[in-house]
């Protein structure tokens, strides 16, 4: 699950927080979509074009990733009624078959059958799912992307690339604003990020990420820590916001391992990657969500391109962090 990084109150305060500076005066755009809110400051004074070139962005990308929108393209390639691919979708599924490999499986965008017999893709997940009987479908290695084809070696394979699509629609965006020579912006979507050049005051983007607790629900009630960021694109996944307790009482969370088809469960409460695009920050926190904290580490060793910023429980409970040697972190009393 991607988180609500506070992004919209807290670049607020972190941006003016300092008197006496000269500001630069730049334009806020902010709005709902993709089941969630999205901010966008950007130094750009003709808003009015910005909104339309927006709103045809999430229009064109839903209709293309949505598993929401049953007339999408990705809605309409699992039912078995086109094998054509697009643009979005093929870039989504090279990137995300990267991670699966990495993962060794852990993270598979072959978990459609098992996400939506918990409930987590829009329909009304089943009360006690054979879960055995969906894992045969379960497996990356059985889709390949062929002349804009996507073929599956069962028909039956489906594919679910919420893990990435908001990501990616960040990197869209970001491209966009890149495209009109727009040098400073930040882009927000569900907490996924990405920015470039400065803010209003001249400095580094400057990011709050909530602390990982049962019970925050509010946005920048409580933050963990800030993360100062430019040039790069940052994603954050958890679950202790997103979940739904099943008819025995019994605590279904978002991160399923695709190892097992079940929730995965572990003293790893989020998890923040920096990388060089959204896309690559949104897959990877979703992975090291499902692997946990000592895998995670061992993963990063060997990767000197992306940086991650975990929150965990130790033993008794109390919260711990690790993060990159080389991130620079400001943790929150």
């Amino acid at each position: 699950m991607k988180l609500n990084i506070f992004t919209t109150i807290s670049l607020t305060l972190l941006l003016l927080g300092s008197c006496g500076e000269e500001e630069v005066q730049y334009s806020v755009i902010d709005g709902f979509a993709q089941g969630s809110t999205y901010h966008i400051v950007v130094e750009y004074e003709d808003v009015q074009r910005l909104q339309n070139n927006i709103d045809s962005i999430f229009e064109e990308i839903d209709n293309s990733l949505s598993l929401y929108r049953k007339t999408s393209r990705l809605c309409r390639v699992n039912s078995g009624d086109t094998d054509s691919i697009d643009l979005h979708i093929e870039r989504c599924i090279e990137v995300s078959e990267t991670i699966s490999r990495e993962s060794d499986g852990a993270y598979d965008i072959t978990i459609k059958p098992i996400t939506t017999a918990w409930g987590f893709t829009g329909e009304r997940g089943v009360e006690t799912p054979n879960i055995d009987s969906l894992m045969q479908y379960v497996d990356y290695r059985g889709v390949r992307i062929e002349g804009g084809r996507l073929i599956k070696r069962d028909p039956n394979i489906q594919i679910d690339l919420n893990a990435t699509a908001q990501g990616y629609t960040v990197d869209v965006m970001g491209e966009m604003l890149s495209d009109l020579g727009i040098e400073n912006y930040l882009v927000e979507i569900g907490g996924e990020i990405i920015c470039k050049g400065v803010n209003s005051k001249g400095k580094a983007w400057v990011i709050g990420i909530d602390k990982p607790i049962e019970g925050n629900f509010i946005p920048g009630q409580t933050l963990q820590s800030t993360i100062e960021l430019s040039g790069r694109a940052l994603a954050t996944s958890g679950n202790y916001r997103k979940f739904h307790i099943d008819e025995s009482g019994q605590k279904i969370v978002h991160t399923i391992d695709a190892k097992t088809g079940y929730s995965k469960i572990s003293n790893l409460l989020s998890v923040t990657v920096i990388a060089k695009s959204a896309l690559l920050a949104d897959g990877y926190s979703t992975m090291m969500m499902i692997l946990g904290v000592e895998e995670s580490k061992a993963f990063l060793q060997n990767r000197s391109d992306i940086e991650a910023f975990f929150v965990y429980s130790d033993h008794t409970d109390t919260l711990r962090t690790y993060h990159s040697p080389s991130l620079k972190i400001n943790e929150s009393k």
